[in-house]
Formats: C-alpha cells, structure tokens, sequence
C-alpha cells in the first residue's frame, strides 16, 4: 500500500473513532432504555463479529488458527467484554457523556501498561498521568459521580481494561485484517451473553424504536466499522496514538447528550473535562517511542 493511501485510511480511522464513537455512548443510553445492558453489548458484538466473520470468509479470509482464537479471545474479553460491556452497565446509573469522560483516562492507562514492555515513561507524560488523575479525582468528588463509588470504579476498570488489552494485543498471535476484529467481537460477544444469561436477564417484552435503532446503530457504525477502525489502527500505530480518540470521543459525548438528551453537565464536569484532556494531551504528545 502506498503512503497516500495509508494516510488516507489513517484519516478515515481516526475520524470513525473520533465522532461515531463518541456518539455511541448515546446510542447504549437509548440502547439500554429497552434491553438489559448485557444482553445489548452481548447481542451488539456478536452480530457484529457473526457478520464481519462470514464476509471475510466469504472473501476468501482463511479461518483463524487455534492460537489465534485464543490471542482474539483474550483481546474480547478485555475490550468488548470487560471495558465495553461495564460501561453499557454503569450507564444505567450515570450519563452518557460521564462515562466518556471517564473512558477518556484510557491514554493514561496504556502510558502505564506499555512500560510493562519496557516502555520509558518520560517526564512529561507522568506529568499528563498526574492531571489526568487529578480530573478524576474532581470528576468523584464534585460531579455527577460524587457518591457513586461503585459506579467510578467500575468506569476506571473498564479503561484500565480496554487499556491493557489494546496494549497487549501488539504482542499476540492475531487474524489477519478484519478478521481479527471479527474473531474478538465474536468472542467478547458470546462472553458477553454469557454473562446475561447469568445474571437472569431477559428479552424485553416491549423494545422501542429508538432502542432498535440504537442496536442498528451500534451493530453497524459502532462496531463493524469503527471497532474495525480502531484494529486498524492498533497495528498501524503506536498504541497511545491509536486512542487519541479519547480525546476527542468526551467532547462528542458532551455535545450529543446535551443536544439529543437533554442530558445536564454541571460546571465541575466541564472543568474536570478540561483538566482529563489536558492530562492525556501531554500523554498523546509524547510520542517520541514504539510502544
């Protein structure tokens, strides 16, 4: 592939982990109005990865091998599972636009989990992993969070999560293309379900069209594309780059909450959104190793 068209699908990445899911954080609240909220991101994932699946083999993609499954396993577990699905569960009790914000520590996280493999973290990116946790802390103690201990650290979990497995995943035997993001929607979902079905969830009796649309949306936008996207760009770029998203994804969160919702962010959010983005900013910027 020449560079021009490497840049090019870079753009294309970004901009589809930029604003489609910034705006899925609204799309889970309106999602979770009907199903309950395992059985949503189960559903939402496996279709997902059952559609990706039979389109790649389809064209011809060769079926993963065993230690394949098994590094796309994990990886499902990690991201859609565990940092997905928590923030599909926290949401019953928080915004959405809360729960991007505190998605957005997620920068932080891998600057911390990448030194595992011997990343150096510098100076300047300790100082962005201060304020990053300084935000935090404002986001518990003055904002919509403030006693919903629970409820923060489950958040905090699933960017740790979603960290560490997008982290990890540069050093694990995957599909190729696509098909690797097939094969971890495809597990995570199944997870996913599984952890529904233990917890007695049911299929809703009534299912609104908002509900379904929020479903389609997160199937198709949420998942098989930008999902895809962020795989992209995992194994194009460094890790921390590849989730400048965050960055951006609260903003968006914010404006469609406000807009679509109605949804209320107190003055104490807004400074603990600038303070987040401040911290991850001076993480994304020091961008001087491969991690």
């Amino acid at each position: 592939m020449s560079n021009k068209n490497q840049s090019l699908l870079i753009v294309l990445a970004l901009f589809c982990t930029y604003f489609i899911w910034g705006s899925t954080y609204l799309a889970i609240r309106f999602g979770i109005e009907s199903f309950p909220p395992f059985l949503m991101a189960g559903i939402r994932f496996a279709v997902a990865g059952s559609i990706l699946y039979i389109v790649m083999r389809f064209l011809g993609a060769p079926n993963p091998t065993k230690r394949q499954w098994l590094g796309a396993t994990a990886i499902g577990i990690l991201l859609p599972a565990l940092g997905n699905g928590t923030v599909c569960y926290v949401q019953q009790t928080v915004s959405s636009s809360v729960a991007a914000l505190s998605i957005a520590t997620a920068p932080i996280w891998m600057a911390i989990f990448s030194s595992i493999w011997g990343h150096h973290i510098t100076h300047k990116e300790w100082l962005g992993i201060a304020i990053g946790l300084i935000g935090i802390v404002l986001l518990n103690v003055g904002g919509s969070l403030h006693g919903e201990f629970a409820s923060a650290m489950l958040l905090i979990f699933a960017a740790a999560c979603w960290s560490f497995g997008s982290v990890w995943s540069k050093r694990m035997d995957m599909p190729a293309g696509l098909m690797a993001s097939a094969a971890q929607m495809l597990a995570g979902g199944i997870v996913l379900l599984c952890v529904s079905a233990f917890q007695g969830e049911s299929w809703p009796q009534h299912i609104s069209a908002k509900s379904w649309g929020a479903m389609l949306f997160l199937v198709v936008l949420g998942s098989i594309v930008s999902y895809s996207a962020y795989q992209y760009l995992l194994k194009t770029l460094r890790p921390l780059v590849a989730s400048s998203n965050t960055f951006v994804n609260p903003v968006v969160a914010f404006t469609v909450g406000i807009w679509f919702a109605n949804e209320h962010v107190t003055t104490n959010e807004f400074i603990a959104l600038a303070i987040i983005l401040l911290g991850v900013f001076l993480v994304l910027s020091e961008s001087g190793k491969e991690v």
